[in-house]
């Protein structure tokens, strides 16, 4: 569709054909046969006398070399104008509708918001009835809206009417309002200002006198700050204003001198200790922890420049219980405004081995700091990131069990001083493995500042149950099976084919073939009617394994390494299912792990980001805990499978039934966790077929409520996640 000149656009009922042509800083790369964009703001026009008015549905294909962006319109009647945002998925088709008005004489686009390269494989914008308008839109706002979650559609449609009474507005307008917000996809490099300004929850009010009396009485604060070089002055006085600022007052600051500490700088720092009691000035050589700290004492490290949001004590003292407690955080750049921030996870013990991902922001009870302390005492001014991600390190062997997260930014860093926990974190797990006398290997990761721990197969190895569900397909089945035959180093598995009534006979001839080809092959019959819960419950019933792996019939290996690094995981005792980093054919992502309640119910992490890139804070390249993975290549004990009943084969026959299982495990305590270490190739639902009939459709809508009824709560708070981040994108964006 697209050509040097132009690209043509489907337009209207009768599908007229419109010219959408290139505008400003956009050029046609004749070489590569694609657009080059040179700055965000390139853009295509489209003109003509009037567009016809009423519900259109825009779809949109572009391939681009930058994976977080969308295309935005601008639709232009005389003076007035109105602009949509469009989120792009890479390799799939995005949709979204949008009402034309009268007067419309000129449409503008820009395919991505974003400098660099691009192709449109297809653009139309389709007319379409108000009735299917106003169903689409209203199934959108159930499954992607947190205000319309688990409702009928005539339910939502009640909600939009009363909204729009409220705001004195017809029906139409607020549906579309509500509507276009389930669109918004914030980028936290680039929105995260605008984030600040209007979603942020606002700071607790001070007026609040009663509250703010009842948390003055919880505790009290000790912020040691190692002081080493004249420069730190300001960054020092920065620090101390922000915790003088703070809404209630119970803190101590003890400034620790290093030993060569300029005497200027000295005697600075003890004027502002005689100006404020609170403030304490010690050699750090001389600076024993009190041994007053008690549980209603809470100790945190800070490094010069570091501050408080001015909510953050009073938000400290909501969680009394606690034993250690950590919060997101951001940085702040030489003008003071605060950017790059860190939205992170509940308590996360595998993504904290693979990156020190507890950050600054970090605060431990007094009774509990000298188990968890580093060797070598308080830190000194260049170490206070290494000791910090020492001592969450620590917590992993300790007895600490109420550890919490807070959601919300309370710790600002200068990025001039921008701390890092560690140059090599490699060498701090490494080290704190070996205090422990942990086995494991820990070599760095493949992100900066990151980890890899390679677990130990058990001795002797345990056999592996891969349980292999087909029918028909020979064209998919024999690649995935050949491949895992030919390109699985940890060899001690049997591959089961469960074959759910196939009648091709290619298909049967093959099966036959490569059972009597390699002895670790059989294949079981299923003649049912398809029921992945069923079948794969079944196969789990005869098969001889240790280990089950649920395996889909269109996956394929990438390298040897895949089975080998699942197992080592998956024979970990605290640990339950165990997932794969998958890929579509064309490289991009397709699976980096579930994220609880996105687009409803479930949806893929990072889901068509490029195979090499790091996704949000590293995630997409680090072993981490997640609430569930799916189950096209998922790995558990048979103890804990039987434990929990294995798949749900009457409420779940296709889909969620991993979600389910993931979240059954997880309710025994154990650990799911995903590894971008065993990397295959995924052909997404080949076998299965789309959802594309009235009959497959109610099927998928009943399994959605189930999951709704069976697990809501859950799905509307991840712990895995953050509630600052979007359920409408599988991007990370705020949302």
């Amino acid at each position: 569709m697209t050509t040097a000149a132009n690209m043509q656009i489907v337009m209207g009922k009768l599908f007229f054909k419109r010219v959408l042509a290139p505008e400003k800083n956009v050029v046609w790369d004749p070489y590569h046969h694609r657009w080059e964009a040179l700055n965000e703001s390139m853009e295509f026009s489209a003109q003509q006398t009037i567009y016809l008015p009423g519900w259109y549905m825009i779809e949109l294909m572009v391939d681009r070399s930058v994976t977080s962006v969308a295309a935005s319109f601008r639709f232009e009647a005389g003076k007035r104008t109105f602009n949509i945002d469009m989120p792009l998925r890479v390799g799939k088709l995005s949709k979204r509708l949008v009402h034309v008005p009268w007067g419309v004489k000129r449409i503008t686009f820009r395919p991505m918001n974003a400098k660099g390269h691009f192709s449109i494989t297809h653009f139309r914008l389709v007319w379409v009835s108000p009735a299917f308008a106003r169903d689409r839109l209203l199934q959108r706002l159930i499954n992607i809206h947190q205000d319309y979650r688990d409702i009928t559609p005539q339910e939502a449609s009640d909600i939009v009417r009363q909204r729009a009474k409220v705001r004195g507005e017809s029906w139409r307008r607020t549906a579309i309002r509500e509507y276009e917000s389930t669109y918004i996809s914030l980028c936290s490099r680039r929105n995260y200002r605008l984030w600040v300004r209007e979603f942020e929850g606002k700071p607790v009010a001070k007026e609040n006198c009663t509250s703010l009396q009842e948390r003055q009485l919880v505790g009290e604060y000790h912020f040691y700050i190692p002081v080493a070089e004249t420069h730190q002055v300001g960054s020092v006085e920065r620090t101390l204003t922000s915790l003088q600022d703070q809404f209630i007052d119970n803190w101590k600051a003890v400034l620790l001198l290093a030993a060569d500490c300029a005497e200027d700088v000295r005697h600075y720092l003890d004027r502002l200790a005689v100006e404020d009691p609170r403030i304490t000035v010690l050699d750090k050589q001389a600076a024993p922890l009190s041994s007053s700290l008690s549980s209603s004492t809470w100790v945190a490290i800070l490094r010069p420049g570091d501050r408080l949001a001015k909510h953050a004590l009073y938000t400290l003292a909501g969680y009394a219980d606690a034993e250690l407690l950590y919060s997101d955080e951001d940085e702040l750049d030489d003008d003071g405004m605060r950017h790059s921030p860190l939205f992170k996870p509940q308590w996360n013990p595998d993504l904290l081995l693979s990156q020190p991902y507890v950050g600054n922001a970090i605060w431990v009870r007094g009774d509990k700091l000298t188990q968890l302390m580093p060797s070598g005492g308080l830190p000194c001014d260049g170490a206070v990131g290494s000791w910090k991600a020492t001592l969450a390190l620590n917590v992993l062997s300790q007895k600490i069990e109420k550890i919490e997260h807070i959601g919300r930014i309370l710790f600002h860093g200068e990025s001039s001083l921008a701390l890092r926990p560690s140059e090599d974190y490699a060498s701090v797990v490494r080290q704190n493995f070996a205090e422990r006398r942990c086995l494991a290997q820990v070599t760095p990761g493949r992100v900066a500042n990151s980890a890899r721990v390679m677990w130990p197969v058990p001795s002797p190895q345990p056999l592996v149950s891969l349980l292999v569900p087909t029918r028909d397909g020979v064209e998919i089945l024999k690649p995935c099976v050949d491949a895992i035959l030919e390109r699985t180093d940890y060899r001690h598995f049997e591959l089961l084919i469960l074959d759910n009534q196939s009648s091709c006979t290619k298909t049967l001839a093959y099966m036959d073939e490569v059972e009597q080809r390699d002895a670790r092959v059989k294949v079981l019959r299923w003649n049912h009617e398809f029921n992945y819960s069923a079948i794969n419950n079944f196969g789990a019933k005869h098969s001889n394994g240790d280990i089950i792996g649920l395996i889909n019939n269109d996956v394929e290996p990438i390298d040897g390494e895949w089975l080998t690094e699942m197992v080592s995981q998956a024979s970990r005792p605290e640990v339950g299912c165990v997932g794969a980093k998958l890929y579509y054919p064309n490289g991009t992502v397709q699976h980096g792990g579930v994220i609880l309640g996105l687009g409803g119910v479930a949806g893929h992490a990072h889901r068509f980001f490029q195979q090499d890139e790091e996704g949000y804070a590293g995630r997409l390249q680090l072993v981490q805990n997640l609430t569930a993975v799916t189950a096209a290549c998922l790995l558990l004990r048979r103890e804990v499978f039987e434990k929990v009943g294995g798949l749900n084969e009457v409420d779940l026959t296709v889909a969620y039934n991993d979600v389910d299982l993931c979240l059954k495990v997880h309710e025994l305590g154990l650990r799911n966790l995903w590894t971008p270490y065993a990397e295959l190739y995924h052909h997404e639902s080949i076998s299965r077929g789309a959802d594309d009939t009235p009959k497959k459709r109610a099927r998928a809508l009943k399994e959605a409520r189930y999951m709704r009824e069976q697990w809501g709560p859950l799905l509307d708070s991840d712990p895995a996640y953050n509630s600052n981040l979007t359920l409408a994108h599988e991007d990370f964006s705020l949302r």
